[in-house]
């Protein structure tokens, strides 16, 4: 939830014209073929029209290949440190973890349980363009897979965080009409209220963590599908009490592992949520 990324062609080291610009400190940015392989997914969901069928992202045998590196980092610590919605949603999905899913795969999945689907986007879209699409079931989600070389890091929400982290929580219907909430609270919100509900849903549906038997559980998307910093938020983050007032008041950033995790005592505050947001 970022602002808008260049949807523009821009001019980049190689003579390629990207959809969607890399930073120099991107794994990725000198790769000519990865550059171009992001390009030609992020034109699936520039052509993409609503109605019209979810686009298949071509993968490729080196695509899948990350894919399975991180899933055998990943599915142990889910074990460990996943919260047992998640780890129950995960079991009844069921994904692929030897080959990355196609959205349109999930959608079948989750649309019959709960109504939400996953729709395409060629990358980073504003914090009010992405909730407003929740409100009506939708998540978008970017399709591309992180570079190669790094496969347990990424510095923007690619197709593993996608999938590994939201997907599965989309079986759940809780998650469904939290999430849904969340849309509904930012349509014809202020800049200030926005903020405010972005930054909890930072600290909630993508980083929030609930203790489950006096242990402590990941519940947020951005934990689940990073297994650096699944691995090691207990003795590494700072963890306040599940306070939405506080969530609200601070900023996050997005580019390294955060600081400050917020912890709910059970699964009952993050159930309440949806009626205590910000409206």
């Amino acid at each position: 939830m970022l602002p808008d990324g260049a949807m523009q062609p821009q001019p980049h080291a190689g003579g390629v014209r990207d959809l969607v610009e890399l930073d120099p400190d991107h794994p990725g940015f000198r790769d000519r073929a990865y550059r171009e392989r992001r390009n030609a997914i992020a034109q699936l969901a520039l052509d993409y029209r609503a109605g019209a069928a979810v686009p298949t992202a071509p993968y490729s045998d080196d695509e899948h290949a990350v894919w399975r590196a991180v899933w055998r980092e990943l599915a142990p610590l889910h074990e460990r440190f996943g919260c047992a919605t998640y780890r129950d949603c995960s079991r009844r999905l069921a994904m692929d973890v030897e080959r990355i899913p196609q959205l349109a795969w999930i959608n079948a999945r989750t649309a019959a349980t709960t109504g939400f689907t996953m729709l395409p986007v060629a990358g980073l879209v504003s914090a009010r363009r992405f909730l407003d699409y929740l409100a009506d079931g939708v998540f978008l989600s970017t399709q591309y897979i992180r570079h190669h070389s790094r496969p347990l890091y990424t510095p923007e929400p690619d197709v593993v965080h996608e999938l590994v982290g939201h997907a599965a929580m989309f079986m759940d219907p809780t998650y469904a009409r939290i999430s849904r909430a969340f849309g509904a609270a930012a349509r014809g919100a202020d800049d200030a209220r926005l903020t405010a509900l972005e930054r909890i849903y930072w600290y909630t549906l993508e980083f929030g963590l609930v203790r489950e038997a006096g242990q402590l559980k990941a519940c947020g998307a951005g934990l689940l599908s990073g297994a650096g910093e699944l691995a090691s938020f207990t003795t590494r983050a700072e963890l306040r009490p599940f306070d939405l007032a506080a969530m609200a008041a601070r900023p996050y950033d997005p580019t390294g592992f955060q600081p400050v995790l917020f912890v709910a005592e059970s699964f009952a505050e993050i159930e309440g949520l949806a009626e205590r947001l910000p409206r």
